[in-house]
């Protein structure tokens, strides 16, 4: 069975974990200010963290210009990107993001950057989306866009069952890619995350992961992709988008180490 996903010329879910850089900006000047710093990082595709853009959306609702700021930030995200796949994610505030829309105007904002033609993969919460998932991640493929499921959890770790759980629900609802973060309170949780990623590599998986134990105590989560078999991880270049992220030209060279013959 392949477990792998081609995104341009990037392969996910192989041997080494791809690095994923997020672009946080709240204006055109910030926004510039980010990819100036990517000319330089090494890093494999790109997130454009699009709920922490401010003119998109005000009082929980699409700002009626939100198309044309859209256009525009994704145009220059391609430019400097070039070949390099973007993630586009509007991260709400449930799930420890900047958005605070109305789930139609969610899901309209997903399907306005699928349309775009600038994008690669488009970031899905599962609990958002929820009884709409499945419906959405085939409208999003038809778009010609690959999906990547995300369930997050900033207080605290879940059971076990839970945590296969959710990544389960997003394979079954038919997303290319699942990821689920959840922040450790104690050794034992980041363990178990660990455990319930190489779970999934082994048994349960039929397409790529990611499983992250946020934080610094989860650091080992970000790092031991190769082993435990999420398919990319998050390393800052610049901004970080979640507690515990590693800058990029560290995360290569320890990821470089740790899969080297």
């Amino acid at each position: 069975m392949n477990k792998t996903v081609l995104v341009r010329n990037l392969v996910l879910g192989g041997k080494r974990p791809a690095i994923c850089v997020p672009v946080v900006a709240e204006d055109p000047a910030a926004l510039d200010a980010s990819l100036s710093l990517l000319k330089t990082a090494p890093f494999d595709l790109a997130e454009f963290r699009a709920d922490h853009l401010a003119g998109l959306y005000a009082g929980g609702s699409l700002a009626e210009d939100y198309a044309a700021l859209l256009e525009r930030a994704l145009q220059k995200l391609r430019t400097t990107l070039g070949d390099r796949p973007l993630l586009f994610t509007v991260r709400t505030v449930p799930e420890g993001g900047k958005a605070d829309l109305s789930y139609p105007d969610y899901e309209r904002l997903l399907l306005q950057a699928a349309a775009s033609g600038l994008v690669d993969l488009i970031d899905l919460e599962l609990f958002t989306a929820d009884e709409q998932a499945a419906w959405l991640t085939e409208k999003l493929h038809r778009l010609g866009i690959k999906v990547v499921g995300s369930s997050h959890e900033f207080t605290h770790t879940p059971p076990r069952e839970e945590m296969l759980g959710r990544l389960l629900r997003m394979q079954d609802a038919g997303m290319d890619i699942t990821k689920l973060a959840v922040m450790p309170v104690c050794r034992q949780d980041v363990i178990r995350l660990l455990s319930v990623a190489c779970e999934m590599a082994d048994e349960k998986a039929d397409r790529p992961f990611v499983a992250i134990s946020m934080g610094p105590m989860g650091n080992i989560s970000r790092i031991s992709g190769s082993l435990t078999g999420s398919a990319f991880t998050f390393a800052s270049a610049g901004r970080s988008s979640a507690p515990g992220q590693i800058p990029a030209d560290e995360m290569r060279q320890i990821l470089s180490a740790l899969t080297s013959p």
